[in-house]
C-alpha cells in the first residue's frame, strides 16, 4: 500500500513538473515583452493588410506532419480596426474559410473575433512579434473540440511573418502549426 502511495505521489510530482516546465520555460512562457526593440517592429495594421500568401504545415501530436496548406489572406484596415479573411486549401482537399475582426489599442493589444471562436481572443504586438491567444471549435467533420490556442507571428527583416501556433486540449498539446505569410504584390 506504501508503495502505491510512493508510485502515485511520484506520477503527480512528475505531471507537476512537466506543467512548471510548460509554463516557464516551454512556447507559452513567452511574453511580448520579450521582443520589445528586437527586430523590425510588427504593425498589424501594415504586416496584415493587402493580399498575402500563407504556406504552412500542422504537425500531429507526435511532431509528424498531418497536413499541409496554402491560404490566400486579405487584410483591410480602417484605423485601429481590422478585418483579415482567410481561405485555407489543405492537401487533403478539404477548403476552410475564416473571417478574423480585430480592434488594436493604442498600446498594442489586440482584441480578435471569428465566427469558429468560443468569446474573444486577447493578445498583444510589442517590438518584432505578436501574440494572441483564443479559445477555437474545430468544425464538427474534425470533432468539433474546443482548442485553447496560442499564435505568435514574428516579423522578419523582408516583411515575411513566421506564425507557429500550438493548439492544446486539457493542457495537453494536440497540433502546432508552422505558416509564412507573406505579400503579395500587386
Amino acid at each position: 500500500m506504501l508503495s502505491l502511495l510512493f508510485l502515485v505521489l511520484g506520477f503527480l510530482l512528475c505531471v507537476g513538473l512537466f506543467g512548471l516546465r510548460d509554463r516557464t520555460l516551454a512556447f507559452a512562457a513567452q511574453r511580448p515583452a520579450d521582443y520589445s526593440g528586437k527586430g523590425p517592429a510588427l504593425d498589424p495594421r501594415r504586416d496584415l493588410s493587402g493580399p498575402l500568401l500563407c504556406e504552412g504545415v500542422i504537425y500531429g501530436p507526435t511532431g509528424r506532419v498531418t497536413s499541409r496548406f496554402v491560404a490566400d489572406m486579405v487584410g483591410r484596415w480602417e484605423g485601429n480596426a481590422g478585418i483579415l479573411t482567410e481561405r485555407f486549401r489543405y492537401d487533403s482537399g478539404a477548403v476552410d474559410n475564416r473571417e478574423w475582426r480585430f480592434q488594436l489599442g493604442n498600446d498594442g493589444t489586440l482584441h480578435a473575433e471569428a465566427d469558429d471562436l468560443v468569446g474573444s481572443g486577447v493578445g498583444k504586438a510589442e517590438g518584432s512579434a505578436l501574440c494572441l491567444r483564443y479559445r477555437l471549435r474545430l468544425q464538427d467533420d474534425a470533432g468539433g473540440h474546443v482548442l485553447d490556442v496560442i499564435d505568435w507571428m514574428y516579423r522578419l527583416e523582408n516583411g515575411t511573418i513566421i506564425n507557429r501556433s500550438q493548439f492544446r486540449k486539457f493542457g495537453i498539446k494536440v497540433a502546432e502549426l508552422v505558416a509564412t505569410l507573406r505579400r503579395i504584390e500587386t
